[in-house]
């Protein structure tokens, strides 16, 4: 047995997962990169924010829900308890339970898992700053498949925490099934089952369990049917364990305990990113304005989006379906100068970038155009438009139905002054 000694995407993926905020439910991480931020609310931008580049800034993408890890190991009931004794182990003067280590998730987690052989574990535990967590590689005779669990503590009641088992959407991402349960102590579970690759240009398969109490404690469980998230070859037709079983080791009581051992430096916001936040605009209301103030020609096919800021339409003109998002945000002065540069500047003082580019999901074909603007006030609106239905799907046709002229006038229009 081994215990992490360094770092590797899939890990970074996790630790920003659970330890930041936001819980981006993307197969394809990596299509989402910093914005920047100067404020605690900026977490948040950040996990939406893909950099354009140059003077155009950020154009942002919503979508709910939480992300895990990989790993895998056979049966041994000290393996049942020890994270839970670990964690239980004389609360110290100060009630703080005793830090659990890797080793000891390690053990848990091959504990809860059906028998079978164990490679490839790796974990780490409570006392670290970045978030803990343990993976192995489970064989049970039917080809190796990574499984792994993560553990972090998020604000109870909180928008992250509602969002943490909010499903996703099949526009953003594709999945054959999801399904959020309320469990008898008021737990929210969410049990999710999809790829790892929107495009399904390998048949990775990633089923995953998200668990958030009412303390505010938070588990993910995911599996895969390959050796590995990405880069290994698929070994089964799927993963090894059934939603039940992701619920039964989701919910065990073992990770609980564990994650009250999270130092609070590792899992809540610092002194320097609790400032109250920007007021953010109802995300209701910012999908209702912008179907009012798309062209009557485009016909609203479908539309979605999040709480707060984020919302999309997909229209269709008559010559194939086009996805629109928007996202609209309180005051951004403090990076005005990260996303605009030498963006141009009205005479009301609002700040105007421009960008036409290929997608970001690696779909064939895909354009992205993109209209980006600030306030005077530090309101920023950014939208965003694209010649298919869905980010992740080839092109349907040779343009996005708005034209960067519309876009600007939407981004423009006076109605976002008036929402909360």
């Amino acid at each position: 047995m081994s215990v992490d000694q360094h770092s590797d995407p899939f890990e970074e993926q996790l630790s920003a997962a659970l330890h930041d905020t936001g819980n981006v439910f993307e197969a394809d991480r990596s299509a989402l990169t910093d914005g920047g931020r100067t404020r605690g609310r900026r977490m948040r931008v950040r996990r939406r924010a893909a950099v354009l580049g140059g003077a155009a800034g950020i154009a942002l993408v919503g979508v709910g829900g939480a992300l895990l890890l990989p790993g895998g190991s056979g049966g041994g009931e000290d393996g049942r308890t020890s994270a839970a004794s670990g964690a239980e182990v004389a609360a110290g003067t100060r009630g703080t339970p005793a830090p659990v280590p890797g080793e000891e998730l390690i053990r848990t987690l091959k504990g809860l898992l059906p028998d079978g052989e164990f490679s490839g574990e790796r974990g780490r535990g409570t006392d670290s700053v970045r978030a803990p967590f343990a993976q192995v590689v489970y064989d049970d005779g039917e080809g190796p498949a990574a499984v792994g669990v993560g553990l972090s503590r998020i604000e109870p009641g909180s928008a992250q925490a509602r969002e943490a088992t909010q499903c996703p959407d099949k526009v953003f991402t594709p999945h054959d099934s999801c399904a959020t349960s309320t469990l008898a102590d008021g737990s929210k579970l969410m049990l999710f089952k999809g790829y790892e690759y929107p495009d399904r240009r390998v048949d990775t398969r990633w089923w995953n369990a998200v668990l958030v109490t009412p303390q505010g404690q938070q588990v993910s469980v995911s599996e895969w049917n390959s050796a590995a998230e990405k880069d290994e070859p698929v070994s089964r037709p799927a993963p090894p364990l059934s939603a039940a079983q992701l619920k039964e080791i989701a919910t065990a009581p073992q990770w609980r305990a564990a994650a009250d051992a999270i130092p609070e430096r590792a899992g809540k916001p610092s002194a320097a990113s609790s400032a109250p936040p920007p007021p953010s605009a109802d995300g209701p209301a910012v999908r209702e304005t912008l179907a009012g103030l798309v062209p009557d020609r485009l016909k609203v096919v479908a539309k979605g989006g999040q709480e707060e800021e984020y919302a999309y339409l997909v229209v269709d003109d008559g010559k194939g379906k086009s996805f629109v998002q928007i996202n609209v945000q309180g005051d951004m002065r403090d990076v005005a100068h990260q996303l605009y540069g030498s963006a141009e500047t009205l005479p009301d003082g609002t700040k105007v970038a421009t960008q036409q580019g290929p997608g970001e999901k690696g779909a064939a074909g895909v354009v992205m155009w993109t209209v980006d603007t600030m306030r005077a006030d530090g309101r920023r609106v950014v939208i965003s438009a694209f010649n298919t239905g869905a980010q992740h799907e080839d092109a349907t046709r040779d343009a996005p139905a708005l034209s960067m002229k519309e876009l600007r006038t939407i981004a423009l229009s006076p109605r976002w002054d008036d929402l909360n």
